[in-house]
C-alpha cells in the first residue's frame, strides 16, 4: 500500500520524531510507498492531505501536527478546525487518515506525546491508517461507469433486468 505523511513544521521539535515514528512503523508494515510532505502549520494539514487524496497518488495519510495552548484562544480554534478539516478529507474523499494532531497545555505534555511516557502518536497515527487502509481495500468502494461510488462486491443496491 502507498502511504503520506504530512508533517507540520510548527513546533518540528515535537513533530519531528512524531514524523520518524510514523515512517518507521510503515517501514516495518511494509509499505509500498512513503512519501513525505511538510507543511508550514497545523492549518495547512486539511489543504495538503485534501490534494493528495483527490491525487489518487496514496491508499492512506498520516496528518501529523502540533497545537500548544498560548496566551489567546488561537489554539483552539486551530485545533477544532484542522480537526474538522481532516475528517472532511476522510469522509468526503473515501481515503483513511491517520489523525496525529497533538493538542495540548503545554511544551512538557507534547514531548511526552512524541515519544515521552505516554508513547508516540505519530506511531499510533501510522498504526491507525495502515488499519483503515487495509479495511477500504476488503470493503471499499469504486467507481461506476458514472463516476459514482458503490460498495464493493457490485451486485448491492443493482435492480435485476428483466
Amino acid at each position: 500500500m502507498r502511504f503520506a505523511i504530512i508533517t507540520s513544521r510548527f513546533n518540528e521539535d515535537i513533530t519531528r520524531p512524531m514524523h520518524d515514528a510514523a515512517r518507521a512503523v510503515l517501514l516495518k508494515h511494509g509499505a509500498a510507498a512513503i512519501t513525505e510532505h511538510w507543511v508550514p502549520g497545523g492549518w495547512e494539514l486539511p489543504y495538503a492531505a485534501q490534494l493528495l487524496a483527490k491525487s489518487g497518488s496514496v491508499d492512506a495519510i498520516i496528518a501529523l501536527g502540533c497545537v500548544i495552548r498560548g496566551e489567546t484562544t488561537h489554539h483552539e480554534h486551530i485545533g477544532r478546525e484542522t480537526s474538522a478539516g481532516l475528517m472532511r478529507v476522510c469522509l468526503d474523499l473515501n481515503i483513511p487518515v491517520g489523525f496525529g494532531l497533538l493538542t495540548t497545555d503545554t511544551h512538557d505534555q507534547a514531548r511526552e506525546r512524541a515519544g515521552g511516557r505516554h508513547g508516540n502518536k505519530g506511531e499510533d497515527a501510522a498504526l491507525a491508517a495502515i488499519e483503515m487502509a487495509m479495511l477500504r481495500s476488503q470493503h471499499g468502494t469504486r467507481k461506476t461507469r458514472l463516476g459514482r461510488e458503490r460498495p464493493r462486491g457490485g451486485a448491492i443496491g443493482r435492480r435485476k433486468r428483466r
